[in-house]
């Protein structure tokens, strides 16, 4: 069907060829008319006759990188038949220069044409004119021609493009002249010349055919020097399935699969090269391809490493400035200075520095650090990193978080970090080689927690802030940090307070800084103080500070110290800053944000800003984003002991807790209830006092959810401690199961699951344990550790049942028929989902027993009975469209695909996957986004598609990095592998099988005995 849009000619394009208006060429005088048709109005009158066309009816363009078309502005202009959309490609393919009628009967019929050859010619002549218009299709000199600007056919556009592209690339800008043949590329719309009969159509769809190849190498190359390696092995894949011979896609593929760390199939793809080309030729892989061979062989470090070019400027690398700013009142510390700048200086050019500051809380350590990182920056031009990883607390930062943070911060998608703490620390680093990046790691808790984030590479360098000596980080510079001289310590009190001030009562300052025991940051919180007032002399201060039982109580050592100085801070504030001082710093999370902060203190959201914004003004609080607050761990320790002694009654302290799980337990509801509606689960989950946020959409929804995990978790993990917030923190982490498939949140889920598993058996609370172990048996179900998750699932039945709870017993049933079919204990699975939808129906849960139904179709699929499993998904996926629910719907589709996969229903069965494929993808669920494409991969394969399916499978291994567990992706290689030898690559597909059968064997799967099989044939073979 021709497209009413017009062919795909970039704006740019149009504009410099002046908009719509095509500068078409003067038609001359005399224009000939074939015989037996009457000459058009207005022919022969030259070029005013040309512009009234072309300004009454828009411009002319035309397609030839597809079928042969035309459109008049935006409207169609009809060709004809196939024989006169060939004289009109024929005479668009010649640029404007005239054919004879001699040469166009070559181009229709070739050696043999018609008796009437000529007339007919002469026909689609007229036809065409009449269509285009009169000044378009001219004839001359006994033939035709058209006098329409060949910039507005789409294959001039694909040529200029090309053009700038290698440009482009020859001037260094890779990612500018991808992007140049990306677009040349995306106006290719099917076959060339599509239906077009006769030989000149037929030689030009091969030529053209072979440019569009020789592009698509051009642009997969560029992919592969820009670092775009694991994205271009599926494309890859299908592609040389498609053009088996050709060898240039080969060594593509080989070298992307070497980056992507599968060297084995990378040798495997040569191998059947080899193979193929002997069969079907009877000669060997090309030079090149068996230089590559022997480099992959040796394992050649600069094979795996894309090549290096300047970031163009449209598209510059991440440079991150996260360095703190530096006080303007920075004093003395001269000589550490200039020995840490020294030691940094150092890095420009060779080995990694890195120089470690200890000292205890208050002595400066951080200010010295953030001082001498700004005036190290012009040896790091790349960027500055910085982190405090809150040592001094009760929760360190974890070095995972820390290195998701920096990658972000470097320009890595959250899709492409990993979760494990190893594999996201090999990025960081190799994300940093080649790049001079200072990292400033400030408020270290040991050696330990900060190696994984040491960059590792020449020319970085890392600064670390700690209260221990870190005697055992190998290499590292080590400075102990003392407090400051008695000149030191006057001069940045002088500096805050002013030197008149100062002067008129030194020994009063004297006084003042001995008092703070020369620690920088009590004489700064006490020169603060002064300056705020101005009504105070310096000798007032300094009999305030006077009192030895106070101020020994709170100086005399350690911590203590610390806690004088923020003591001097604390008493400024007014009894509403105190409160909320106090009172947020009991909250768990890494930090919290302004409606969080309002839940706990019990007040509006306006008044809420003020009180932390004038704590940041005394700080005792920081800005970490707008709308969002920290402590600094040591305030946040202090802000605690304020809390135990100061806070009045005490149980506000737990009530203020309370009502920040109120808060999150609310709005975690609401995000389920708006992506799932029609479920349930948010009429049974414990009732809540305060109030969340509402949202109006579910991405805005989603949005807040995932922004909130980490304090969200955080104050799940907190709820544990006591039996009155117990049963609310297990609904929370229940009602936020969307984290637990993220694949971000997979692992601190899975971890405080348990803390609540436990803290309920602990405290002999069975209805909390139950619904706990509900979150438990999910979590270990994603991760396809099916005999946890089955026990799970069967305690959280027993301890359901007991308690008289309806829902999580209907939840435990499915999970538990869900297991049982997993581990191929069909009886079992179907006795267990036949509850499911039983007791979900007395629930009057539709959106539950929809999922019960589904699951039972996958039983009945797996016992030979194709069309009950059918009618079983389709039954569930109509109760999901019928609730409205977006994303359990794509659930019953993935069901209804798989069921339908089965019974031989392929087109429907891709359809149901599709679906349920655009919404995964769009709700951020990256498990079930990888298993609807491994499930389109056996589609494809069903329908002997095998090239689509590899690139599917490998679309699904990439999607399922680090989520989903190791099982899972067992399935996906054995599919893979089938695509793969279906399109002639055993060696690759003998590698997938043989690591599915390690995953399988180490799993204990019942999958074993199948892929052995598959290893034995092929090997056989």
């Amino acid at each position: 069907m021709d497209r009413e849009d017009g062919p795909r000619v970039p704006a740019q394009r149009a504009a410099e060829t002046g908009g719509n208006a095509p500068a078409a060429l003067e038609s001359p005088a005399g224009t000939e008319v074939p015989a037996g048709t009457e000459a058009p109005a207005g022919a022969g009158e030259g070029a005013d006759a040309h512009r009234g066309a072309c300004d009454g009816n828009g411009a002319l363009r035309f397609g030839v990188l597809g079928p042969v078309r035309a459109w008049r502005g935006g409207e169609a202009v009809p060709t004809g038949s196939p024989q006169q959309r060939a004289l009109l490609a024929a005479l668009l393919l010649r640029g404007g220069r005239t054919a004879t009628a001699a040469e166009l009967i070559d181009a229709l019929w070739g050696e043999e044409p018609p008796s009437q050859a000529l007339a007919a010619v002469r026909t689609y002549a007229s036809r065409l004119r009449k269509a285009l218009g009169p000044e378009v299709l001219v004839s001359e000199s006994g033939g035709y021609a058209l006098r329409a600007s060949a910039a507005v056919l789409d294959l001039t556009a694909a040529q200029e493009l090309a053009g700038e592209a290698e440009k482009l690339r020859a001037g260094g800008d890779r990612t500018a002249a991808r992007a140049r043949l990306a677009e040349a590329l995306d106006l290719w719309d099917g076959e060339v010349l599509a239906s077009v009969p006769g030989p000149y159509a037929e030689a030009q769809r091969t030529r053209l055919e072979e440019w569009r190849l020789t592009l698509l190498e051009t642009r997969l190359d560029i992919d592969l020097e820009v670092g775009a390696h694991a994205e271009a092995v599926s494309e890859l894949t299908a592609l040389t399935a498609a053009h088996p011979l050709r060898e240039r896609l080969r060594e593509l593929l080989m070298l992307a699969l070497y980056r992507g760390g599968r060297q084995a199939e990378a040798l495997a793809v040569y191998a059947d090269t080899r193979r193929l080309l002997a069969d079907e030729l009877g000669v060997d892989p090309n030079p090149e391809l068996s230089r590559l061979q022997q480099r992959i062989l040796r394992a050649d470090a600069e094979l795996a490493r894309p090549v290096e070019e300047p970031a163009p400027a449209a598209a510059p690398v991440a440079r991150p400035a996260q360095l703190p700013a530096t006080v303007p009142d920075f004093t003395g510390r001269a000589s550490f200075v200039r020995e840490l700048g020294a030691r940094l200086a150092t890095a420009e050019g060779h080995v990694m520095a890195v120089s470690a500051l200890a000292g205890i809380g208050g002595v400066g350590k951080t200010t010295l650090a953030v001082h001498v990182a700004h005036e190290a920056r012009p040896h790091f031009p790349d960027g500055q990193l910085y982190v405090d990883l809150q040592g001094a607390g009760s929760r360190a930062a974890a070095p995972e978080t820390v290195l998701g943070s920096f990658l972000r911060a470097l320009g890595t998608p959250d899709s492409a970090i990993p979760d494990s703490l190893d594999d996201r620390a090999a990025l960081y680093r190799s994300t940093l080689d080649g790049r001079r990046v200072l990292v400033l790691l400030d408020n270290a808790r040991d050696a330990a927690q900060i190696r994984p984030l040491l960059p590792g590479t020449a020319g970085c360098a890392a600064l670390v802030t700690s209260r221990i000596r870190m005697v055992d980080l190998a290499g590292a510079h080590l400075v102990d940090l003392d407090v400051m001289s008695p000149e030191e310590a006057l001069q940045l009190f002088t500096r805050i307070v002013g030197e008149e001030r100062v002067r008129a009562e030194r020994e009063a300052a004297l006084d003042v800084v001995a008092a703070c025991g020369f620690l920088p940051l009590a004489i700064r919180i006490a020169a603060s103080r002064l300056a705020a007032r101005r009504t105070w002399t310096v000798s007032v201060l300094a009999a305030k500070l006077a009192d030895e039982r106070r101020r020994l109580d709170e100086l005399q050592a350690g911590d203590l110290a610390v806690k004088a100085t923020f003591e001097l801070g604390y008493g400024q504030l007014e009894p509403a800053q105190a409160r909320a001082f106090r009172l947020l710093g009991l909250a768990d999370g890494p930090d919290i944000s302004l409606a969080a902060a309002a839940a706990v203190l019990d007040l509006p959201l306006w008044d809420t800003e003020d009180l932390l914004e004038a704590l940041v003004d005394t700080s005792l609080l920081e800005s970490a984003a707008p709308g969002r607050y920290r402590y600094h761990d040591l305030v946040r320790l202090y802000a605690r002991a304020c809390a135990e002694r100061d806070e009045q009654p005490p149980s506000e302290k737990e009530a203020a807790l309370s009502r920040l799980l109120d808060f999150y337990l609310s709005t975690a509801a609401r995000v389920y209830a708006i992506e799932r509606p029609g479920d349930r689960l948010v009429d049974h989950l414990e009732p809540t006092e305060y109030d969340g946020l509402s949202f109006t959409d579910r991405h805005e929804a989603q949005d807040w959810l995932y922004a909130e995990a980490n304090c969200l978790l955080a104050t799940v993990r907190q709820s544990a401690a006591s039996p009155a917030t117990l049963r609310r923190g297990v609904d929370l982490l229940w009602a936020s199961l969307d984290l637990a498939e993220s694949g971000a949140n997979s692992r601190e889920y899975e971890a405080v699951a348990t803390v609540l598993r436990e803290a309920a058996a602990r405290r002999d609370d069975t209805r909390a344990a139950g619904r706990a172990a509900i979150a438990s048996a999910y979590v270990h179900q994603l991760s396809g550790r099916f005999d946890q998750a089955d026990r799970e699932a069967d305690e959280a039945w027993d301890l359901a049942s007991a308690n008289e709870d309806p829902l999580p017993r209907c939840w435990a049933s499915n999970l538990l028929g869900v297991m049982a079919f997993y581990q191929n204990r069909y009886e079992d699975a179907e006795r267990h989902l036949t509850r499911a939808v039983a007791d979900f129906r007395s629930c009057e849960d539709l959106a539950g027993e929809a999922s019960a139904l589904c699951n039972q179709s996958r039983v009945h699929l797996a016992t030979g009975r194709p069309g009950s499993a059918v009618a079983l998904a389709r039954q569930g996926t109509e109760m999901y469209d019928g609730l409205g629910h977006a994303l359990k719907g794509a659930n019953g589709r993935y069901a209804m695909g798989i069921a339908l996969t089965e019974s031989g229903q392929l087109s429907e069965a891709a359809r149901c996957l599709r679906e349920a494929l655009e919404t995964f993808t769009d709700s951020r669920q990256r498990l079930w986004e990888g298993m609807t494409l491994f499930r389109l991969a056996e589609v494809d394969i069903a329908s002997r598609g095998y090239a689509p399916a590899a690139s599917n499978a490998e679309m699904a291994l990439t999607v399922l990095r680090d989520v989903g567990g190791e099982w899972r992706r067992g399935k996906v290689l054995t599919v893979l592998g089938h695509a793969l030898l279906g399109i002639g690559q055993t060696g690759r597909a003998h590698v997938c099988w043989q690591d599915a059968l390690e995953i399988f064997e180490a799993t204990n799967a019942a999958e074993v005995s199948e892929v052995r099989a598959l290893l034995s044939h092929t090997t056989a073979a």
